[in-house]
């Protein structure tokens, strides 16, 4: 069908119909939140090291399978990364750079749910590439899904405002006048040795909370149809059953962190 350019009153009644189409799905996916609310919960396996190597050479294996793809979603991880460090460095806020970079990956589970869509579906023996990493928003379960990638944001803010009051407490209160003045009180001072201490401490402590609620819950509600509260539980449970394991995971992702932050 040719485009055709509406009148006012056409495009009016298109908005109204869209926003009730909006308002209902919205419903549908409130409705469906406090259906699934207290589902049963799945059982958790003690799992070691080796599952942890399982997991990596299955995740080299999606990479090779569809590595053009994962990289146009890393792409966009990327650039969203260097969007925010821009900003940190436009608006006088330097002090931010290093926890915006480091904090980021407080909420990269929820930034890679398209990645364990295209996995799922590998898993399962269907064609898969980054357009079906969008399949992921017909989850039965997306509501559950948005919110928990609300409550990482929320986290990744508060990880965020408390790095500042750090900064503030051991070399501000005002900003730095370069990022070399910036890196000489980091590196060089007592004040900056006391900022690095007690900045790594509580940004792990935000990683721990981030990982113990996120590292399971994911890949679960999008897998299964289970209630958020019963993914968050069961994601607690299983970091609790396998500390071992779990901590080997954390540290691959922090090397693998530094890594990509280099360049």
């Amino acid at each position: 069908m040719p485009n055709t350019i509406r009148n006012p009153v056409e495009w009016s009644g298109a908005q109204i119909v869209n926003a009730g189409h909006a308002i209902a799905s919205a419903r549908r996916t409130l409705d469906h939140l406090q259906e699934t609310a207290h589902s049963p919960a799945p059982a958790v396996r003690k799992i070691s090291i080796a599952d942890v190597r399982e997991s990596l050479a299955k995740g080299f294996d999606d990479f090779e399978a569809y590595r053009s793809d994962v990289l146009f979603v890393g792409i966009i991880y990327a650039a969203v990364g260097l969007v925010l460090a821009r900003m940190a460095f436009g608006s006088d806020l330097i002090p931010l750079v290093f926890p915006l970079a480091s904090g980021f990956a407080i909420i990269k589970p929820f930034a890679a749910i398209g990645l364990y869509e295209m996995s799922r579906r590998r898993e399962k023996g269907a064609d898969a590439t980054w357009a079906n990493a969008f399949d992921v928003f017909k989850a039965p379960a997306i509501g559950g899904i948005f919110a928990l990638g609300f409550m990482l944001v929320l986290l990744f803010l508060a990880w965020l405002a408390a790095a500042w009051i750090i900064y503030a407490w051991t070399l501000g209160p005002t900003a730095p006048t370069s990022l070399d003045a910036f890196a000489h009180d980091v590196f060089l001072t007592p004040a900056g040795w006391t900022m690095i201490v007690v900045g790594v401490g509580v940004g792990f402590l935000f990683a721990l909370l981030a990982m113990a609620i996120s590292v399971v819950s994911f890949p679960l509600l999008i897998d299964r149809d289970v209630g958020l509260d019963t993914a968050i539980q069961t994601s607690i449970r299983a970091v609790k059953q396998n500390p071992v394991p779990m901590a080997a995971w954390g540290l691959i992702v922090a090397a693998a962190l530094v890594l990509g932050s280099i360049p």
